[in-house]
């Protein structure tokens, strides 16, 4: 077990270090991310939405989660490395500039001043935390799932149950041209679990306060 978390964190650094190159490459606008997000809102900004590729489940909450993240996951999608084809599509016809001011954008819309989480996740069913353990989520994502250990990393902390299942499930896919997500280190977390071992760590997950949320645009209130 020690042996396979030295090579998580050491993977861990050499992803960061990598994302961490391309974001320094633009800064982000919130105010110009608001004019560019009409791609975005017919999804993302609809409280209940559910996608229906490559099942049925609600789309990812994205206001709250962290610039950087937003861009490396875009990132991911315009270069392949994940093959949602909605998403791919999307990610394609988007500049590193435009990425990084819808990133700034989301990043805090619908931010509260004076919110504060929990410093730690509740405590998880036993049979839960085993599989916590087993992964070392918090080693990356943080004691209460929304304090990430790099920004890179997605804040995972309340966001729904069925999307982090299906998003876990894609790690573990390969030669899928349509569905799947090539990433190293979570590939190899993924592969240790059943599926409906990560379906339990999904709803755990899920039922914890974090600061991600569905924030409708004014034309769909």
């Amino acid at each position: 077990m020690n042996k396979l978390l030295t090579t998580v964190f050491a993977l861990a650094v050499t992803s960061v270090t990598s994302l961490s190159a391309f974001a320094q490459g633009a800064t982000g606008d919130v105010k110009a991310g608001e004019t560019k997000i009409a791609m975005c809102i017919g999804c993302h900004g609809i409280k209940g939405y559910q996608a229906s590729f490559p099942e049925v489940y609600k789309v990812p909450k994205i206001s709250g989660q962290s610039a950087k993240y937003i861009v490396s996951a875009l990132t991911a999608y315009k270069k392949g490395e994940r093959k949602h084809p909605t998403m791919r599509g999307i990610a394609d016809n988007m500049s590193e500039q435009d990425m990084a001011d819808v990133a700034a954008y989301y990043a805090v819309h619908g931010k509260v001043e004076g919110e504060t989480l929990p410093a730690k996740a509740p405590e998880a069913p036993a049979k839960v935390a085993e599989l916590v353990k087993k992964g070392a989520c918090v080693s990356c994502h943080g004691d209460n799932f929304a304090k990430p250990i790099d920004p890179s990393y997605p804040k995972i902390a309340g966001q729904h149950a069925d999307y982090l299942f299906v998003a876990l499930k894609a790690y573990k896919t390969e030669n899928n041209p349509n569905v799947g997500r090539a990433n190293g280190i979570m590939g190899g977390i993924a592969k240790q679990y059943s599926n409906a071992e990560l379906k339990a760590l999904s709803n755990y997950i899920a039922g914890v306060d974090g600061d991600l949320k569905v924030v409708p645009q004014s034309k769909f209130r």
